[in-house]
């Protein structure tokens, strides 16, 4: 369900590209914004792993230097199916974990320095079966096409303001359609981005705890996350937090009410509740 979901949200941010390339710039003027944005997210894609490890400053550790959390992962890569991921270990003292990698062959787990202090053993296998199940969905793929399409969106909408500046919006309809690229279309693909996330989260929810074998592990892990992470500054700068907050299990922005609509992530009494229900048996 939630990949169908996924699908459906990429047809839809789909046909608004579609629509704001024929509205702007014709089928070339579509191409050339897909294009562009879509080196820009080749580069991330490609190169993702360092990028965000190196933003969060996370060194790598070995089985020595880190025997218990290690052991784990590979516990869990094994229930999963994956190859063992790089393991790495970020300074921040407020609790948070990612994985990141442009395939399961090339993946890392990193966890900051709270997180590890924080939760139990049980609560923190949950957590990393969440991030593995990220690898194994595949989802930094699914999310790097979401900000390819979204970010070909945003570079029409420029296209759309340079063409009312110099006169390319003659005409009622001309006018209102300029308006509607430069102001609704770019809204709607930054919220159906965030939409596709959010749904990403619901997914890893269910595959982690379908790999570490109780739901109530991870349950209990945001929990604590939740109670923490308002209290606890994740000690990154604003840009880091706004460009990453996608990839943490649990997002260092809140937001409420319509500021939801922009968030990455679920309500966190949500994922908890649809992690709970799957103990009595219930689908998510």
């Amino acid at each position: 369900m939630n990949t169908l979901k996924s699908v459906m949200l990429l047809a839809v941010l789909s046909a608004i590209l579609i629509w704001a390339g024929g509205s702007i710039g014709g089928r070339n003027g579509a191409i050339i914004a897909l294009i562009i944005a879509g080196v820009m997210n080749f580069v991330s894609y490609w190169w993702s792993d360092k990028i965000v490890l190196s933003m969060y400053r996370g060194k790598e550790v070995s089985q020595d230097d880190a025997p218990e959390l290690h052991g784990v992962i590979q516990e869990l890569a094994q229930s999963a199916g994956l190859p063992m991921p790089k393991v790495y270990i970020t300074p921040q003292e407020a609790p948070n974990a990612f994985a990141t990698g442009r395939d399961p062959d090339h993946a890392a787990v990193a966890v900051t320095n709270g997180i590890v202090r924080l939760l139990s053993r049980e609560e923190l296998k949950g957590v990393l079966a969440h991030e593995l199940a990220h690898i194994k969905n595949r989802d930094i793929l699914i999310g790097t096409i979401a900000a390819t399409i979204a970010g070909a969106i945003t570079y029409l909408a420029y296209m759309a303001q340079f063409a009312a500046i110099f006169g390319g919006g003659r005409g009622r309809g001309n006018i209102f359609t300029l308006l509607v690229m430069i102001i609704v279309a770019p809204l709607a693909a930054m919220i159906i981005r965030m939409a596709i996330s959010r749904t990403r989260e619901y997914g890893a929810d269910r595959g982690g705890a379908q790999i570490c074998g109780n739901p109530l592990y991870l349950a209990n892990a945001l929990r604590k996350l939740g109670q923490a992470s308002g209290r606890v500054p994740l000690n990154v700068n604003e840009q880091v937090a706004d460009s990453t907050a996608h990839m943490l299990i649990v997002s260092p922005l809140f937001g409420k009410g319509l500021s939801s609509l922009f968030s990455t992530h679920p309500p966190l009494e949500e994922r908890i509740a649809r992690l709970e229900a799957m103990v009595g048996g219930s689908s998510i």
